[in-house]
């Protein structure tokens, strides 16, 4: 007898001597992996199939916000060290797709969206939109330069040079022959200094005719820049005017044209002045830039030290008389101009609100319609500002 087995029991497997069973494997990570992966490559999938769905919008978001100085050459014996900075500052607009639409719509806090009829108008190839805007770049360029120049004591002088092609509807007789920037100096002999010149040198004749224009051929560069070209002379032969067409603004007897040229047109200003400022900006367009500009040259003829050593920033539009205009994308631009450092921000009185809806504590904002409440508020902030030498007969 084995005395061992007296003591213990032996042990007994619970299987009553039939294999342990094997343990399931839990499946669920894996269905959950499988569903997961199916969902991410259904969500690439959707993103490359709205990449590439156009939905004829545009997203307005903050651009650049860039010291005035460096885009403004003076005279070396007039120019100034500056103490502080003058900004300009832009917006980006850019084309949407599908997918950055329901981005910038829905899930950003700088972005305003706007459809292509609302930010380019209805007709404008975008092409165009854009070559206008570099041509408002140029107006705007000007029109600093005379309102520093005029408001500092020099001479600035205009004369009437034409009429300045802004667009061309497609479709049009012009489409085939004429680009926008170019300036139309004459028709069949008869010289054009104007827009409303133009229409009346048109006026009278009829759909069929032929019509030789002189032509400057300016065009617009890669960098925005508008160059000057020689004089041609282009055959149109025009079309039969629109319903509805009409050409307002030049005289009752001009109101309904009998032939059609199909362009957009104003007139085309040409300036001297008695110093040599150029103010040159690559890839900017639109006229916004016009009081940044203006105070620019302003700073850089008279000492330098306008600002009182604070980084300003200014938009707004500006004629050769010193009053400041409308623009547009200004939260946007107040974005801009505080990531840039900017404690005083200039803008027109109608975008005071816009301005202040995305201002901070440290960024005060002045709505201002003129050159001189400007310098006047940069005068109060500690800014050393010329004396007016604009003389009484300047102002309009």
């Amino acid at each position: 007898m084995n005395t061992s087995a007296a003591g213990e029991a032996e042990a007994i497997p619970s299987s009553a001597g039939f294999p342990a069973p094997r343990r399931r494997r839990r499946r669920w990570p894996v269905v959950i992996s499988v569903i997961l992966a199916v969902f991410v490559l259904l969500v690439a999938i959707t993103g490359l199939i709205l990449e590439h769905v156009s939905v004829n919008y545009y997203a307005i978001t903050p651009g650049d916000a860039q010291p005035v100085s460096g885009f403004i050459t003076v005279p070396a014996k007039l120019d100034h060290p500056l103490s502080g900075k003058i900004l300009l500052t832009d917006v980006y607009e850019t084309p949407l797709n599908a997918l950055t639409y329901l981005q910038e719509r829905y899930f950003s806090s700088v972005a305003q969206v706007y459809s292509a009829a609302e930010l380019i108008g209805t007709g404008t190839p975008e092409g165009q939109y854009i070559d206008q805007g570099y041509l408002e770049m140029s107006q705007a360029q000007s029109y600093a330069t005379a309102a520093a120049l005029t408001r500092l004591g020099y001479h600035a002088e205009e004369r009437n040079a034409g009429a300045l092609i802004y667009g061309i509807p497609p479709g049009t007789p012009a489409s085939r022959v004429l680009k926008v920037s170019q300036v139309i100096t004459g028709v069949n002999g008869t010289p054009v200094t104007t827009d409303c010149s133009l229409v009346a040198a048109l006026h009278g004749l009829a759909p069929g005719a032929a019509a030789v224009l002189s032509v400057e051929q300016s065009s617009i560069n890669e960098s925005g820049d508008v160059v000057a070209g020689k004089t041609a002379q282009k055959k149109i032969t025009l079309g039969t005017p629109p319903k509805g067409v009409t050409e307002p603004g030049c005289g009752a007897q001009y109101a309904k044209p009998t032939a059609y040229l199909g362009v957009e047109s104003e007139t085309q200003q040409a300036w001297s002045f008695s110093i040599n400022v150029h103010v040159h900006t690559t890839d900017i367009g639109g006229p916004s830039a016009g009081l940044a500009m203006t105070l620019g040259i302003i700073d850089k003829l008279s000492g330098g030290h306008l600002t009182g050593n604070r980084i300003v920033a200014a938009t707004g539009t500006i004629d050769q008389y010193g009053n400041v205009g409308d623009v547009g994308g200004v939260p946007q631009k107040t974005i801009a101009v505080e990531r840039a450092g900017a404690t005083v921000f200039f803008v027109p009185p109608q975008e005071y609100q816009a301005a202040l809806s995305k201002d901070t504590p440290e960024l005060h904002v002045y709505a201002v319609s003129t050159l001189d409440q400007a310098l006047a508020d940069l005068k109060r902030l500690g800014g050393t500002v010329p004396p007016s030498q604009v003389p009484a007969q300047a102002a309009p």
